[in-house]
């Protein structure tokens, strides 16, 4: 007989990186009404590990503009900037089983590969400066099934290379972070955009290295801009409007597939929301586009 399946637990988890945009509200909404109409957990976690890119006072923007929208996790905000000691427990896990090593390759180094790190590292070690830390990328295929995109597979030495977890700055990457985290939080599938689809190989294969389990994954299609492209904060896309929210998430679930008719007829966003999850179909949503990669995040 198999074991139940877990209580259903997903999140979103935005980078501040400037303040809540409309393509950034599809994806906080497709991981709400998936966890609402699971009748599960919706989580939110603030991924503020790239101080660089950070904008100041935008992860608080973020918050007030996602409870402006009638969307308050269940349980307390988890900060990515608190969690250093699990990220170096999951890099010390990865050393000690010979599957991360120190490299002093810088991008210019890189460039003469396709950009890829493959095996030997092209820079010789530098007791001057810090390293970056990377994973050996094994030659194997790493495939899986998306709720909505389908069959995705991905050769990891010939696709990624050996990638980064942790920067020559001390940051760490994204990929290792969010393995740690989505582990830690229990989250059972993400739901995010499919910008994010080409790095779910990379971090199945960590969530096997470090012998934590793999959730499910649904990767929405994205919100382009006039020029085609995906609406990006760094690209300065128009934030949503928290004084008046109706509008932005009338249009976000209409994107999501829901009827505009039935969305004019709520008056304010916990009658649309609640409107929404018993009318949310991931039938109606339409298919993402495969995303070209997108290696750095």
């Amino acid at each position: 007989m198999s074991s139940p399946s877990p209580p259903y637990r997903g999140r979103f988890a935005p980078s501040p990186t400037g303040r809540l945009h409309f393509g950034s509200l599809i994806a906080a909404l497709g991981s709400w009404l998936r966890a609402r109409a699971a009748g599960g957990t919706w989580l939110v976690r603030i991924e503020d590990i790239d101080p660089p890119r950070e904008v100041p006072g935008a992860a608080d923007d973020i918050l007030a503009t996602l409870a402006a929208f009638g969307l308050d996790p269940d349980e307390p905000v988890l900060w990515q900037h608190a969690r250093t000691d699990a990220y170096d427990a999951a890099l010390a896990s990865l050393r000690e089983n010979d599957l991360a090593f120190a490299c002093w390759c810088s991008r210019a180094d890189l460039a003469a590969h396709g950009g890829l790190h493959h095996g030997a590292c092209v820079a010789a070690p530098d007791a001057s400066r810090a390293p970056a830390w990377r994973v050996r990328a094994p030659a194997q295929v790493v495939a899986f099934r998306d709720a909505l995109a389908g069959d995705y597979a991905q050769h990891l030495a010939n696709e990624a290379g050996d990638f980064v977890v942790r920067r020559v700055e001390g940051f760490y990457a994204y990929q290792l972070a969010v393995v740690v985290d989505d582990a830690y939080q229990g989250i059972t599938e993400v739901v995010r955009g499919a910008d994010l689809l080409d790095s779910t190989p990379r971090q199945i294969w960590l969530q096997r290295a470090l012998g934590v389990p793999t959730p499910a994954y649904l990767h929405l299609p994205l919100a382009l801009g006039p020029d085609g492209r995906k609406l990006s904060k760094t690209d300065s896309a128009r934030p949503v409007d928290g004084d008046d929210p109706l509008p932005a998430l009338r249009a976000a679930l209409a994107f999501l597939g829901l009827p505009a008719p039935l969305l004019a007829a709520a008056s304010s966003p916990p009658r649309l929301l609640r409107t929404a999850v018993d009318r949310f179909d991931l039938a109606n949503v339409p298919r993402p586009v495969l995303p070209v990669s997108e290696s750095g995040r």
